[in-house]
């Protein structure tokens, strides 16, 4: 697997309204989505990854995927069947 760095993608501004709508005060996964980037950013991680193979999933993606299924006490399957 080789790392292509990305940034982290803008939500959609529908999503913002809706989310904003649903929890006015906001909840910890819309935190944890706002405050992720500024902690993991693909070029810290691309020491790690190989230079040929396949694209590998963003490593800020993967991030926020095992802080959700720690949060939720998901084993690995249910983690990944929730993505």
């Amino acid at each position: 697997m080789c790392l292509h760095p990305e940034e982290l993608p803008p939500i959609p501004d529908e999503t913002v309204r809706v989310a904003k709508a649903a929890f006015p005060k906001g909840n910890l996964y819309m935190r944890l989505r706002d405050e992720l980037g500024v902690f993991y950013k693909d070029e810290d991680f691309a020491s790690l990854y190989p230079q040929r193979g396949q694209p590998a999933q963003a490593p800020w993606r993967l991030a926020m995927i095992l802080v959700m299924q720690y949060l939720e006490n998901l084993s690995d399957r249910q983690a990944t069947l929730a993505v």
